[in-house]
């Protein structure tokens, strides 16, 4: 399959949106006009972005990539994952090994000494793809609910 990934822009909110309703958030999503709001915030942090796969047929991936500065770790950067979402008619066909290796990628080339995400711990397809591209278990991870 060709797929091409790159930064999202404003234009893709809906198809992105649509892929958040229909893989991860059961149906709700933001208003158009509440994730334009949130994107224009974004675009002011330094080096955090929405990406986007597509192919002929359109938006069939999107994950965020944060890529934060560290105090800690003699100042090395490190990377973290979210809202990675492929479209169920294309899963598990490559879309979400290019989209984590492009967002590896773009760690490398930053000099993050890690990218980290987070899963659900009812995902095992999920835990088993993410081992497969060698991401390993490492620690706990804790939330509050506010």
């Amino acid at each position: 399959m060709n797929i091409q990934i790159r930064q999202a822009t404003k234009a893709d909110l809906p198809a992105i949106l649509n892929l958040y309703a229909t893989v991860l958030d059961k149906g709700k999503v933001l208003s158009i006009e509440q994730a334009e709001t949130l994107f224009a915030k974004m675009a002011v942090y330094p080096n955090y972005k929405v990406y986007v796969a597509e192919n002929e047929a359109g938006i069939i991936g999107t994950f965020a990539l944060l890529i934060m500065d560290n105090l800690a770790h003699v100042g090395t950067p490190s990377g973290v994952v979210e809202d990675v979402v492929v479209a169920d008619e294309v899963q598990g066909k490559g879309i979400g090994k290019a989209m984590m290796n492009f967002a590896m990628e773009r760690c490398k080339e930053v000099g993050c000494y890690k990218l980290v995400l987070s899963s659900n711990l009812k995902r095992h397809e999920a835990h088993a793809f993410y081992e497969s591209l060698a991401f390993e278990k490492h620690g706990f991870s804790f939330r509050v609910n506010l």
